[in-house]
């Protein structure tokens, strides 16, 4: 169990808008190897400073592994658990699970596992995913119609391998029973959110500003800007043209079309482009497309000419050439580094 948060509290004035009756939110938090120590304490850091400054214990937690060995994150600090999924099982429901995960997500997903995840779901408990967990999720069948997000650098192979969920480029989103969420810096943006759901906007508001954070990032916000743009001064119009290219890669548009969707003429998104990005829009385009290759290579195992189609390539030695062009390999040189954990059920 956590131990009680010991920072001095807050000397501003305070007005506790907890749980009704005063009871406890009780999470259970499951950490699989290979997860973000980054990812789980902006999620846990936030609840302990939220029972800081309310002077009141309003949640709980719990950390869980698939067993009772200590689990190794991805920079090498172990932490215990304090239960398993296997003793959570017979036990009293917790209000809400989170599940942590990390870059070998892959080949995490067991039985055992799925059962876990699919008793609690079959228990009414609300189901959050941090960072790369969703795709654990996605494997269970139970995110089938939902809204989800996952770790920008997986939205790619995401997209190709489930079809079912609506993944979504954003921070987090809570769609009924699940909440999914990019992970990283994400998560605290997320835990801020369960705060103000579970003990009002006032306490969520005093966890910012104890946190030096200057308020919530809204759930909807985009994980990452378009690559290549200096934000500084950008217009709202290239924003826009590049966010169509990135949602058009399988069939891209030709830059009138991307013109005129954004509202501009072709030639004001060329100086917009010109100015901005430093390269014309057919290149940046270009460079778009490649970059999602890139990542469909490195997390499926898709062959390279179906990952050439669903980035808009129809020769397959054009797509080499291009990819060659960016990233000085062929595409097939960039599938023999490809991790030996990212096995042949993604494809």
């Amino acid at each position: 169990m956590n131990a009680p948060a010991n920072i001095t509290a807050s000397t501003s004035p305070v007005r506790l808008d907890g749980p009704a009756g005063g009871c406890s939110t009780e999470l259970l938090v499951l950490v699989l190897p290979g997860f973000s120590h980054l990812a789980l304490h902006a999620f846990l850091e936030p609840l302990r400073i939220a029972n800081t400054v309310s002077r009141s214990e309003l949640f709980r937690w719990r950390v869980a592994g698939i067993n009772a060995r200590d689990v190794l994150g991805a920079n090498g600090i172990s932490i215990a658990v304090d239960t398993t999924i296997g003793d959570q099982q017979a036990s009293q429901k917790p209000d809400y699970l989170a599940v942590v995960a990390g870059e070998q997500v892959e080949q995490q997903f067991t039985p055992q596992l799925n059962s876990f995840l699919r008793t609690a779901v079959r228990h009414g408990v609300p189901v959050t995913a941090v960072g790369t967990a969703t795709w654990l999720l996605a494997q269970t069948g139970l995110l089938a119609g939902a809204r989800c997000t996952i770790h920008w650098s997986r939205l790619a192979a995401f997209s190709e391998v489930f079809t079912q969920p609506r993944i979504r480029d954003t921070l987090f989103i809570r769609d009924g029973q699940f909440s999914t969420c990019a992970g990283e810096l994400a998560a605290f943006d997320l835990a801020v959110d369960l705060i103000a759901s579970h003990a009002g906007a006032f306490i969520a508001q005093e966890v910012c500003r104890h946190a030096i954070v200057d308020g919530q990032r809204s759930g909807s916000n985009r994980q990452t800007g378009p690559s290549g743009v200096a934000f500084a001064g950008v217009s709202e119009k290239l924003l826009m043209a590049m966010r169509i290219m990135e949602e058009n890669i399988e069939t891209p548009l030709a830059m009138a079309e991307v013109a005129r969707r954004a509202g501009v003429s072709r030639r004001q998104l060329e100086r917009l482009f010109s100015t901005h990005v430093g390269m014309p829009p057919v290149r940046q385009y270009l460079r778009i497309r490649v970059d999602h290759a890139k990542r469909l290579i490195e997390g499926t195992r898709l062959p390279i000419t179906d990952v050439a189609i669903a980035c808009g390539f129809i020769s397959p030695s054009h797509f080499a050439k291009c990819f060659r062009m960016f990233n000085g390999i062929t595409p097939q040189r960039c599938r023999a580094m490809v991790p030996a954990w990212v096995g042949r059920g993604l494809g």
